[in-house]
């Protein structure tokens, strides 16, 4: 059975309650090794990448004799897996990076054995390497019996002739990964919020995109998240993660690199996920390490926030009744109806200073009908909007439809949940396409009338209305693609809980957003920390239950206390949630309304929290993306046609000496990693390559023009 080539890229939508995860099991293993331890044709989109000085560390001349053609090196990376939960981390890692990866089951009994033919073969009379690192669950995970003996033997001779790199996604202290045993000067344990530190080392080495500082999590007090082992370097060890040691003296490491015998190991000595923070921060410097710096695939930290429902109020919840009024699913009760939500020009203003003093831009999603409704309503002018007006300049604006209305089904709300009309002959009744391309154009002209900037491809829908809506609505209104062609609509949104791949609707495409738990209908701290009792909160406690039968949700031991339960409770995790996301090189964008920038403005306590904490994490060479709606449509498609050329095997990626070849599919944009002062051939002279990024240059490329291939040149 041939090894499975896997490959792509991946996200996980986090929700409130699934963020980290125990990654406590995965010691035992560690503890088990413990005791036996001791005892062709070009394609258009060919790229050529030059890598000087990288080859002369990859091959070391003791290996190989002078006269011996210089090798080839498959851009690709070997898994070896046993299923556990390290290896599935830095695969999700080198899928969500972009970077190649053949996967080797090791609980596969009809798997191929690994031996010199498996590592590598000869190409025109080339001996070519067929992979540039090797990712491996422990330091020697193919058994102790003759046939392992002989893989393991096998694996290290290749490593050896070829420079190739190997990572230890998780093992325990011992001198055989050149760190003393836990009982001379270390320790092991539980990890959970412990202080550990990129050491200087890793900060000039393959973590130099972080500031220093990394606690791990400690999501929950009463279970244990991490476990791992605290040991003392031994000769040819270097420590890049450090932690002080618990009731001893000094720091021990918990991951560093082990180069002995022509060889080098990063060697992992903690239990993690891949969704736990402390994985998720390293992962990157992991996969440089693994690679030489010189890969397919790119990395970046995203974030974006869509304010929506700008001009419009949205509707309060109602303590009391616990619903929202207007809702169809709220029935009446005596008492005045509490006023909706809606900005004032001070919180429009607080928003501009709060932009400034932030350094972060958000998203205007904007309904000027709705806006103009009010005015009428309201004497005829309107300090918020005067005041949007006169900030335009300072902020990013999305066209969220004239009015706000559902773009579906036409809604039969006289039964709960609501339905989808019939015609007489028993058809749906749809929003026509005419009334559609109404919403979309009107307010795309008025935003144009006053001087706003606003991009005719990018759109929000109400409620991501006419776009499919389980389980009323199965499929989307057959009008709202012709009506989005109407009006040059590239790019709409679609709610990342949902629907968390983009897809084609007519001849746009989906942009999934990551909604905020920051909900619409609330403009205190008050009132948000009610209703989310509400919906986490078991029925004997009082609230719905919702969190009892929701498979994807659990319940709060015990309400919050609405005085004080969202700023000690739901903005930590809500902005853990989003840095999760942040640091999983996710690109959607997050969203929000506009009531969360009213009253109580409880959103900024979120936003700062997220921005502190990812300053406080990341030197300033990894500066926080922040992509526009149409931006971060792009990036998600141009993964996917990437992926789609890697699942059909249609990309080949090698270096030879001191040049990179990459041969994809016409069309496709590659993206590509290399070192700091790489540059890019032209027909005539040289550029710099990429964008600088976390201590390396990166980019989507594609040949020049009259090129037949891209050619960087890496710094000698």
């Amino acid at each position: 059975m041939a090894p499975v080539f896997a490959t792509g890229f991946g996200t996980r939508a986090l929700t409130s309650g699934s963020d980290g995860g125990s990654a406590r099991g995965a010691h035992q293993g560690g503890a088990a090794r413990r005791g036996s331890g001791r005892g062709g044709r070009l394609g258009a989109a060919a790229v050529a990448l030059t890598t000087s000085a990288l080859f002369a560390t990859a091959l070391p001349a003791s290996t190989a004799a002078a006269a011996d053609p210089v090798p080839r090196i498959d851009l690709k990376v070997l898994v070896v897996d046993d299923g556990g939960s390290a290896v599935a981390a830095v695969t999700s890692e080198l899928r969500s990076t972009g970077v190649p990866y053949s996967v080797l089951d090791l609980g596969d009994p009809g798997r191929p054995k690994i031996d010199a033919a498996f590592l590598s073969d000869s190409v025109s009379g080339r001996p070519r390497a067929k992979y540039q690192g090797v990712v491996l669950p422990n330091e020697a995970p193919f058994g102790a019996d003759s046939a392992g003996a002989a893989e393991q033997a096998a694996l290290v001779a290749y490593e050896k002739r070829f420079g190739v790199r190997q990572v230890d996604a998780y093992t325990w202290a011992h001198p055989g990964v050149g760190l003393d045993y836990t009982s001379e000067g270390g320790w092991s344990g539980t990890l959970d919020g412990a202080a550990a530190a990129v050491t200087a080392a890793g900060r000039s080495g393959p973590f130099g995109y972080l500031d220093g500082a990394l606690t791990f999590e400690d999501n929950a007090p009463e279970i244990s998240e991490s476990y791992g082992y605290l040991a003392r370097p031994r000769e040819g060890f270097t420590s890049y993660v450090d932690a002080p040691v618990p009731g001893g003296e000094g720091r021990a490491s918990l991951l560093g690199e082990y180069a002995y015998d022509g060889r080098r190991e990063l060697v992992v000595t903690f239990a993690y996920n891949q969704h736990q923070r402390q994985f998720r921060l390293l992962a990157r410097g992991i996969v440089e390490w693994l690679t030489q710096g010189v890969h397919l695939g790119q990395s970046r930290n995203y974030f974006s926030v869509h304010v929506d429902d700008v001009f419009a109020p949205d509707a309060r919840w109602d303590t009391e009744r616990n619903c929202t009024p207007g809702d169809i699913d709220c029935a009446g009760g005596a008492g005045e109806q509490a006023p909706d939500i809606r900005m004032t020009a001070a919180d429009a203003q607080y928003a501009a200073q709060w932009q400034r003093t932030s350094g972060f831009t958000l998203d205007m999603v904007y309904n000027a009908g709705a806006g103009e409704e009010w005015k009428a309503e309201n004497g005829g002018t309107d300090a918020l909007t005067a005041q949007l007006l006169a900030d335009r300049a300072q902020y990013r604006w999305v066209n969220h439809t004239y009015t706000h209305p559902f773009l579906g089904c036409v809604q039969d709300v006289s039964v709960v949940p609501w339905q989808c009309s019939k015609d007489a002959a028993g058809n749906t009744r749809w929003m026509s396409r005419a009334e559609i391309s109404a919403q979309i154009r009107d307010n795309h002209n008025w935003a144009v009338s006053k001087g706003i900037s606003v991009d005719r491809a990018e759109l929000v829908t109400g409620e991501h209305s006419g776009l499919r809506t389980l389980p009323q609505q199965p499929v989307d209104n057959p009008n709202l693609a012709p009506a989005l062609a109407d009006n040059g609509v590239k790019w709409i949104a679609s709610d990342n809980s949902r629907e968390p791949q983009q897809r084609p609707v007519g001849s746009a495409v989906t942009v999934p957003r990551h909604p905020m738990n920051v909900y619409y209908n609330v403009g205190t701290a008050a009132e948000m920390a009610d209703e989310y009792n509400w919906i986490y909160t078991s029925r004997a406690d009082g609230g719905s239950g919702i969190c009892e039968t929701n498979p994807a949700s659990t319940c709060l031991d015990e309400p919050l206390d609405v005085a004080t339960g969202y700023g000690t409770y739901i903005v930590p995790q809500e902005a853990g949630i989003a840095l999760g996301h942040v640091v999983a090189n996710d690109p959607r964008p997050h969203y929000v309304h506009q009531s969360n920038l009213a009253e109580g403005r409880i959103l900024y306590p979120v936003l700062d929290r997220i921005l502190a904490d990812y300053r406080a994490l990341f030197a300033d060479n990894t500066p926080l993306v922040n992509p526009r709606h149409r931006d971060a449509g792009t990036e998600l498609s141009r993964r996917a046609a990437w992926q789609s050329a890697l699942d059909a095997g249609r990309v080949t990626a090698y270096r030879i000496g001191t040049t990179v070849t990459v041969q994809a599919p016409g069309g496709v944009v590659v993206p590509v990693t290399a070192p700091e002062g790489t540059r890019k051939q032209l027909l005539l002279g040289t550029a710099v390559f990429g964008t600088a990024y976390a201590g390396q240059r990166s980019a989507w490329t594609q040949p020049e023009l009259l090129q037949s291939a891209v050619t960087l040149r890496l710094p000698s």
